[in-house]
């Protein structure tokens, strides 16, 4: 595989669309997408800025929380990731590539929106790696619909579940066990400051991230932890072919961004690698846009 450090046109790095229709149920896996993602499991190479830290990270299993994952391993970190049962076989995966970095991996599959678990989860890694250094909360649902008779409070109360009180519980059952100088990174969007008319619930889910986020970076650095979150643009990750997107849209995505192409959830992991070390030491209650040229706020 090409050096994706070297120099070189950023906009022609990655593939660009057309892509093709590839519809999967939700959650959907990794391993059926078109083209693959790149998730830095060939191409991403770590510096040691992680060494013995200890990690939860929701959405494990794929997309930004895979490329999340595989960096940290490689940067030194014991990591856990968390996912859906119906996830195993893309989770089996990042957990081997966790594995051959040299560090501990722990695989938890189970509900968050069950708030039950996600104490559960802080608990059991607590166990496994004797602590607990840095929490990412990614894991994400998103689902289109046309017009707001169609969002029903079912399809409400899975995005604010999923997205906003895993949010909470996670961070509720954490914040105990953080040392000073631990680190919380959220997952925003730039939905968060431009929503999307067919993503209704999901962009209001995003915006009270970055609400929360801010509010809760103010509390905790009272004890030395590190809140902030990440805001990304269109990437290229299995969020978007099944459901996210109409497919039609799936077939162009990422072609309205300045670089004509989706990101890739490699060209995102060095922001949470950053905002999880030590040389980030000043950086609280910051969203940091990765999105393509977008910006946010």
């Amino acid at each position: 595989m090409p050096d994706r450090l070297a120099m070189q046109d950023p906009r022609n790095q990655y593939p660009r669309p057309p892509f093709p229709r590839q519809p999967q149920a939700e959650p959907g896996l990794a391993g059926r997408m078109t083209p693959q993602p790149d998730h830095g499991e060939d191409s991403y190479v770590g510096h040691g800025r992680l060494k013995e830290r200890r990690a939860l990270i929701t959405g494990g299993d794929s997309g930004i929380g895979r490329a999340t994952a595989i960096a940290y391993a490689r940067e030194g970190a014991d990591v856990a990731i968390a996912y859906l049962p119906s996830e195993e076989a893309d989770a089996r995966e990042v957990i081997a590539l966790i594995e051959q970095a040299g560090v501990k991996a722990l695989a938890l599959a189970g509900d968050i929106r069950d708030e039950a678990w996600n104490a559960t989860m802080v608990s059991r890694v607590v166990e496994a790696f004797g602590g607990l250094d840095i929490l990412v909360v990614n894991a994400g649902h998103q689902q289109h619909r046309e017009d707001v008779s169609e969002v029903s409070t079912a399809d409400f109360d899975a995005t604010m579940k999923t997205n906003l009180y895993a949010l909470h519980w996670l961070c509720q059952a954490a914040a105990p066990h953080l040392p000073p100088g631990a680190a919380i990174i959220t997952t925003a969007s730039i939905q968060a400051y431009d929503p999307s008319d067919i993503l209704l619930d999901y962009a209001t889910t995003k915006a009270g991230i970055v609400a929360y986020t801010k509010a809760l970076a103010k509390q905790m650095i009272d004890k030395g932890v590190r809140v902030n979150a990440v805001a990304p643009g269109p990437f290229w990750t299995v969020l978007q072919p099944s459901g996210g997107q109409p497919q039609e849209k799936v077939e162009q995505f990422g072609a309205h961004s300045a670089f004509g192409r989706p990101g890739q959830p490699v060209e995102i992991a060095p922001v949470y690698v950053l905002l999880a070390s030590q040389e980030a030491s000043f950086v609280a209650g910051e969203v940091w846009g990765v999105t393509g040229g977008a910006g946010v706020g």
